[in-house]
């Protein structure tokens, strides 16, 4: 194969061969094809797109390019991914639950790039939690509880972490194909039965509009149908930030809550988690959906997903106990309050996460460090009526209070206060792969 044939094909707007796809990746984890070539490439692709088949292709590749895992000696296998949301501590809830309810979950999270927060990084704000267990400590936790939550190892899918640092500095981030070939090389790769996909909209989202969302979550669903796995997505609103909390020990501290059984099941964000692992029980064990989510609200509400959550949390070296006095440390904090009368028509996800970002709970590049106390933690929700002067959120970081009093000022702006306004019903605007 020559590399450069192979991009002027895409660049002409031709489908490539499956095998040109899978000797181009393959040339380029060996390193026998260059940086450049593979950025060209991924230029071509973000400019003329692929079909299903040549999506599923370079999907296929990209897992095989390491090792791949299987789940044959466990019960029924599952996972669920969000593409990523402001204040989404879903999967420490999620997760959990649908162990609880008898599932093995393998999950490979990510870390904080950017606005988005990581799953990793909020989990390692738990004194002494291991987020980069080796393949065989994954296999021996999953094995042992149900459950494992861990980052990507070097051996799983070594494209699509090379692939993805020239797509984040060459402007190719933003292409479908590449998008769903990345995500899905992973969780195929961690060898889950059945996957289900969480695609947010709004905002405070990578997808900004519905259409875009639509599509991305119609290619995730057939994708990992075509690689054989049970498969559905939800498209669900992220205008708003998830919850009260966004930082990262401040949302495992909710998540806590939630498990606990301290939060209505009723709050959009917690019937949001109980809707997702119904989705990954009902498909996973071949059971109606309505059984499901029956069985995932008892298991929300009798502790059993909190005990999941405990035993994993425990099983990668993490101390909940530590937690709780850390979550006690000094900190600065400011708060904001209402400048008029009224309700909480809006709360912009996206201004909220900026704000979050400037406190300390986010990182610009890989390696920057964070700061786990850091965060936003919001006295109010979209619907809540408000008096002047009430407190609409307080700012939290580590170290003093430099910098507070004019990320306050622009955490105000993400508040639209109005003279009435109604609470989301749903944070559910579309499903994908299911009927009704």
């Amino acid at each position: 194969m020559v590399a450069k044939l192979v991009i002027d094909k895409k660049r002409e707007g031709r489908a490539l061969e499956s095998a040109e796809i899978r000797d181009f990746v393959a040339g380029f984890t060996a390193g026998e094809i260059p940086d450049c070539q593979m950025s060209a490439l991924a230029m071509a692709i973000c400019c003329r797109g692929m079909d299903e088949r040549e999506t599923a292709d370079l999907t296929d590749a990209m897992m095989r390019s390491g090792e791949c895992l299987e789940w044959d000696a466990v019960p029924p296998s599952a996972d669920k991914h969000s593409t990523g949301g402001v204040g989404d501590k879903l999967s420490l809830v999620i997760q959990p639950l649908a162990a609880a309810c008898g599932l093995a979950v393998p999950s490979l999270t990510g870390r904080a790039l950017g606005l988005t927060g990581g799953t990793a990084d909020k989990l390692e704000s738990i004194p002494g939690y291991n987020a980069a267990l080796s393949l065989d400590e994954f296999q021996r936790v999953v094995r042992e509880t149900g459950l494992a939550m861990t980052v990507q190892t070097d051996t799983i899918t070594p494209a699509d972490r090379k692939l993805y640092a020239l797509r984040d500095v060459t402007g190719t981030v933003a292409s479908i194909p590449l998008i769903v070939a990345s995500i899905l090389s992973k969780k195929l790769a961690e060898g889950a039965g059945t996957l289900v996909f969480d695609v947010k909209c709004g905002n405070g989202a990578f997808m900004k509009t519905r259409e875009d969302a639509a599509a991305l979550a119609k290619a995730l669903v057939a994708g990992a149908r075509a690689a054989g796995r049970r498969s559905a997505a939800l498209i669900t609103d992220m205008s708003s930030p998830l919850g009260r909390a966004v930082g990262n020990a401040n949302e495992v501290a909710e998540a806590l809550a939630i498990l606990r059984g301290e939060v209505p099941q009723d709050r959009p964000d917690v019937a949001l988690s109980v809707e997702l692992a119904s989705l990954m029980v009902s498909l996973a064990a071949e059971i109606p959906l309505d059984g499901a989510r029956r069985m995932a609200s008892e298991k929300l509400a009798d502790g059993s997903a909190l005990a999941k959550f405990e035993a994993v949390v425990s099983a990668q070296g993490g101390d909940l106990g530590r937690f709780e006095a850390y979550m006690k440390s000094p900190v600065s904090r400011f708060r904001v309050q209402s400048m008029r009368y009224g309700a909480v028509a809006a709360i912009d996800a996206e201004k909220v996460a900026e704000v979050a970002f400037a406190l300390g709970a986010g990182r610009s590049k890989p390696g920057d460090r964070i700061d786990p106390l850091a965060g936003v933690d919001l006295a109010v929700g979209v619907g809540d009526r408000v008096a002047l002067g009430a407190p609409l959120a307080t700012l939290v970081k580590s170290g003093g209070p430099d910098g507070l009093e004019e990320a306050a000022a622009e955490l105000l702006k993400a508040f639209t206060i109005a003279h009435s306004a109604e609470r989301p019903a749903s944070l559910v605007l579309e499903r994908v792969g299911l009927d009704g």
